[in-house]
Formats: C-alpha cells, sequence, structure tokens
C-alpha cells in the first residue's frame, strides 16, 4: 500500500478564497520515502502580509512559479492509487479538491488524518497541532510553515503511528462503514458515540470550549453527524474547529426550538446567523382615530408600551405590513405605508377595498384588521402549552402570560395535575426572555396545531 504525505501553504483567505501557494508530496511505502514532489505555486492573487509573515513565501517568490493548473497532471498522477496523508486532512485535502475542481476534474482519494490517528496512537496529549506532536516525539522541523518541512515531519509522524499501530486503527479508518475519517480532526468519537438520540439542543466548541454553533435537532445524534458529511463551506469550516460537543435534552422539538433561540442570543455563536441579534428596534402597534377607524402602525419599540409584534428594522416590518395588507385587504394609508396623501394606493397592493374608499362600512374595515392582528403572534392570552418530558415520568411546558412568553419548564406528571392556573407554573419555569423569533415559533406551534384538529374533527364528521 503506498501513501502520499502532503502539505500545502495558502493564501489564508478561507475554503472559497485560498488558493495554494506550496505543496509538497511524499510518496510512503509505509517504511521508506520512494517519490517526492516539492514546488512553489503562483496562486494568481496576493499573498497577504500575515501569511508571509507566517510563511516567509513572498509575492515575488511564487510570480514566476508555475500556476496550479500547469502541476495539476503530476499531483493527480502522483496521488493516484494512494491514500491522501496530511495533519488535518480535511483542510489540506479540500483546498485541492477545490483547486482540481475549477479544473473542470473531480480528485478522490482515500484519506488518513494524522490528528485523529495521533488521538487514538498517542492518547493524553495536550495539543494535537504538528509543532506539539513533533517536539513530544522528538520529530525534528526543517522549515516549519513550510511544506516540505511540515510534510517531512508528517511523514515520519506517520512512519511511528504505523509501528505502533498494534490496534489496527489505521485499518478501521480506512474502513468504508467507519465514520472515524469523516469526523472533524480535533473531536474524539466517544464524544459522539455519547450523544442521544433524543429532542434537543446541541453546542459545538472549539478548542477553548467557546461555543461556536448551537443547534437544535429531533435526533441530537443523527443532526450532529449530518453536519460531518454537508459538503457546503461554512459546515467544514465549523467542523474543522470543532473540538468539544455538548447537549441539553428536552423531550419535544418546541420546546428544542424555544432553548435554541434563547441560547443563540446568550452565546452568539460566529456560525449561526438567523437569530443573532438580539435587539428588537420597532413595534407594530394599532389605534383607533376619531372616525372610529383602526390603524396598524410602528414606531420605536421604547415608545410602544403594548408592541402587537417586534422587528429588527424598518424595512423588515414594511415587509411584514405589507403581506398583511395583501392578506386582509386592508387600506395602506391606515397602515402608515404611504403618508400625506389624498388617494389610498402603495406600490406592492394595487387595489384597495377599504373603509377609506368607501368600499364598506368602518364597521366590517375593523373586522378585517382585527382579524389581522388576531393572527400575529400568540395574542395577550394566558397559555400553558404542554409537551412530553425527557423522562415518561413528567411533562415538559411553555408558558405564556399575558401573551408575553415567561420561559419553560419541567413537571413530574403528578404535579401537573395540581396546578389549576397558567400562574401556577411560574414557580417551575426557567425564565427566558421574550422576543420577536420567541413570539414567531411559539405562533408557528399553534396555528400548526389548529390545522392538525380541523383536520381531525373533518376525518370525524366524515
Amino acid at each position: 500500500m503506498l501513501y502520499t504525505v502532503v502539505d500545502i501553504e495558502t493564501t489564508g483567505n478561507g475554503y472559497k478564497g485560498s488558493k495554494i501557494t506550496e505543496i509538497s508530496i511524499f510518496v510512503f511505502d509505509g517504511k521508506n520515502i520512494v517519490d517526492e514532489f516539492t514546488s512553489l505555486v503562483n496562486p494568481e492573487q496576493n499573498i497577504p502580509a500575515f501569511i508571509t509573515n507566517l510563511t516567509g513565501i513572498t509575492n515575488a517568490m511564487v510570480r514566476n512559479a508555475p500556476k496550479f493548473f500547469e502541476i495539476a497532471k503530476k499531483i493527480a498522477e502522483i496521488t493516484e492509487n494512494t491514500i491522501f496523508v496530511a495533519h488535518n486532512v480535511n483542510f489540506d485535502y479540500n483546498i485541492i479538491h477545490e483547486e482540481f475542481k475549477n479544473l473542470g476534474f473531480d480528485f478522490k482519494r482515500k484519506k488518513l488524518c494524522t490528528v485523529r490517528l495521533s488521538r487514538k496512537i498517542i492518547p493524553s496529549l495536550s495539543s494535537y497541532s504538528l509543532g506539539n506532536i513533533c517536539t513530544h516525539e522528538n520529530i525534528p522541523i526543517n522549515g516549519r510553515h513550510r511544506a516540505k518541512g511540515d510534510a517531512e515531519a508528517t511523514t515520519e509522524l506517520f512512519k511511528r503511528l504505523i509501528e505502533r499501530d498494534d490496534n489496527f486503527t489505521i485499518n478501521s479508518f480506512l474502513n468504508p462503514k467507519s465514520r472515524q475519517a469523516t469526523l472533524p480532526p480535533l473531536l474524539d468519537k466517544k464524544i459522539v458515540d455519547d450523544l442521544p438520540e433524543t429532542f434537543g439542543v446541541y453546542y459545538f466548541k472549539n478548542e477553548a470550549k467557546e461555543v461556536i454553533y448551537v443547534g437544535k435537532a429531533n435526533n441530537i445524534k443523527q443532526r450532529v453527524i449530518s453536519h460531518f458529511y454537508d459538503k457546503k463551506k461554512k459546515e467544514q469550516r465549523m467542523c474543522l474547529e470543532t473540538a468539544h460537543i455538548s447537549f441539553t435534552e428536552t423531550g419535544s422539538e418546541l420546546l428544542a426550538l424555544l432553548l435554541e433561540s434563547s441560547e443563540i442570543k446568550h452565546f452568539y455563536p460566529i456560525y449561526n446567523r438567523a437569530q443573532r441579534r438580539a435587539g428588537e428596534a420597532v413595534g407594530l402597534f394599532s389605534y383607533e382615530d376619531q372616525k372610529g377607524i383602526i390603524h396598524l402602525a410602528y414606531n420605536r419599540l421604547k415608545l410602544i408600551p403594548n408592541a402587537i409584534m417586534k422587528y429588527y428594522s424598518v424595512a423588515e416590518c414594511r415587509t411584514f405590513l405589507e403581506t398583511l395588507c395583501t392578506e386582509f385587504e386592508l387600506c395602506p394609508k391606515y397602515c402608515h405605508l404611504q403618508t400625506n396623501v389624498s388617494s389610498c394606493f402603495h406600490y406592492q397592493i394595487k387595489e384597495c377595498k377599504g373603509v377609506c374608499c368607501e368600499k364598506e362600512s368602518v364597521e366590517s374595515y375593523n373586522n378585517r384588521v382585527k382579524d389581522a392582528i388576531n393572527s400575529i403572534g400568540i395574542g395577550a392570552e394566558n397559555l400553558v402549552i404542554k409537551q412530553k418530558g425527557r423522562t415518561k415520568n413528567e411533562i415538559g411546558f411553555a408558558l405564556i402570560l399575558d401573551g408575553i412568553y415567561k420561559g419553560f419548564g419541567y413537571l413530574e406528571i403528578h404535579q401537573s395535575e395540581e396546578l389549576k392556573n397558567p400562574e401556577d407554573y411560574l414557580l417551575f419555569v426557567e425564565p427566558k426572555k421574550d422576543n420577536r423569533d420567541i413570539q414567531r415559533i411559539i405562533a408557528a406551534y399553534l396555528k400548526k396545531k389548529e390545522k392538525l384538529k380541523a383536520i381531525e374533527n373533518e376525518k370525524i364528521s366524515i
């Protein structure tokens, strides 16, 4: 069996923008180096100063070096029918794969990661960086952060791993049924093996134990593993940084969604985007004018005592109002989508059928406004939304008082039977902040529940 031990240096702009500046490949038969290829590469883009400081490779050094397409055939040939080996293999392999993809060639090789192998064969090191392992093993690196020096050191490390592999770890990594090769290099397989297959929230953490991603799942283990197979660049970058995973079981999907939303706003993970913003800037509200017509309007949240719904921006609020006007045939003028005009017209709403055009009575129009308001959020009622618990003997619940989400909690079944009013659940709730995302999650759940109930009633009547 032949291995090609590979190391590359790049321009350091992430997977999408990263281009190779140097590549070194050592062909290794398990005992000896039998061939070698090393070359600088013209990346056809500027090398940032911090990368030059790290590697010593300058723009002048690569100016007359071959471009990747000029050495692609050599790389394909020398690695053909070999096992692709690298320290943190997904990085080197994915960058090279992307370079070949840009040339219209599908580069596929079996892979081995010396970081993952080292974790198994040389356990309990404080760090599995190439520099740290080589120091621990007294392996010299002749040119740190240069492709040839790092590739040569990785080859020696790999040789020692082969010699110490008494438990056939390398064979297990190459087994197509094994997930070892697809796991992030910094992550211990046991962590993944110990994940539950239940509803809950999971946390990806880096080596410093900082939360970098929060996700919810109906099956925690299955969802976590799916990240490792995702081909998106963001997912690949995230997985490369993941060294630890923790989780919280919730018992139901709704409680998992609510916990995920609040945890994202608590930790602000770098790989969560949709719900990271915590502050709501704009509030939607209603009021009645002197003619008795109900208006919908918006203003800065702190100026509104009882907002119907909260938004992150005026643009987001206006977009929602436009949708509401279309769905319930409301007047744009009375929804403050136009100002200082006599006629009722809006570029998104071509025809107004409302009271401002004297096509209906104030009472009839106001009823449609009320229907629109009732369709927003979760209303102003008190609700205890009961869910399955984490065990057979408990229930989970989300608590809403006067339309405000208070949080969620868990109770033994016999305890829940003793509580008569929603306010009684406050003693058992884990307090959480209410916000627009929480309102959206609960409103969607309640609407879905109503639809399912309507379908069941329809079946019964039939």
